[in-house]
């Protein structure tokens, strides 16, 4: 299984998976512009995709969603697409040769995190939550990549010049994880078979790519395996995995 992480961030979230027969997108935010460039550098043709998978409907997650309008779209919520195909949580599923399963978030919408397995892989995709439930532990355990929500750090947060109201939300239980939450749960989350993880969704204001791996990476530092740690920009493609 191989990913390409298009985008993360406030701006546009976009993320690529494929393997030898299947290819799905999950969400499908930025601009045209941007995501037609991004296709083309992983040579990718959009009207190769299987499927495309929505976590939630804010517009950074949804924005180019008339590109994709040809495929099956997979979304809890109402879209008004051609191909809808309505899912729910906890809900497992089958495009070509790879099982999916949704799982709940906890964001100011619905949002749902993907756990994507084939007969080799397996790849948890979670952004855009405040916590994550304890019962997942054991669905999202010992994954081979995790792409993973390390949105801000606290203390830049507070100095931050946003609202009082927006810092407010970021840091509620309905809004994004901070870094200590992404190291605590990788490190109660992550095993052997693990070999990347992707920190993504990370705030251009009140977070750095080198704040969130640092506290991933000393959260980390103690555990027997040893994943190669990546901080997704927000537009700058990162490539995982490996073929088949």
């Amino acid at each position: 299984m191989k990913f390409s992480l298009l985008a993360s961030g406030s701006k546009g979230n976009c993320c690529v998976i494929s393997n030898h027969d299947t290819k799905i997108v999950i969400d499908c935010g930025s601009t045209q512009k941007y995501l037609k460039e991004s296709f083309k550098k992983i040579q990718c043709e959009i009207t190769d995709l299987d499927a495309c998978l929505i976590t939630h409907t804010h517009t950074d997650h949804i924005s180019c969603l008339k590109m994709f309008n040809h495929l099956p779209i997979y979304s809890e919520d109402e879209l008004n697409v051609p191909m809808q195909i309505k899912i729910h949580e906890d809900e497992c599923f089958q495009i070509k040769s790879m099982k999916i399963e949704s799982i709940r978030l906890s964001h100011d919408t619905r949002c749902l995190g993907y756990i994507i397995q084939d007969q080799k892989d397996k790849l948890v995709y979670i952004t855009d939550t405040g916590y994550l439930k304890e019962c997942y532990y054991e669905k999202i355990k010992d994954a081979d990549y995790y792409i993973f929500e390390s949105n801000h750090d606290l203390k830049m947060l507070i100095q931050s010049k946003r609202p009082e109201y927006v810092k407010n939300r970021i840091r509620s239980a309905n809004g994004h994880l901070c870094n200590e939450d992404c190291a605590r749960h990788l490190r109660k989350c992550i095993g052997e078979h693990t070999r990347q993880i992707v920190l993504a969704h990370i705030s251009e204001e009140a977070n750095s790519k080198e704040k969130a791996l640092s506290v991933t990476q000393s959260a980390l530092a103690d555990i027997q395996c040893r994943p190669e740690i990546l901080a997704a920009p927000q537009f700058e493609i990162i490539n995982g995995g490996q073929d088949d």
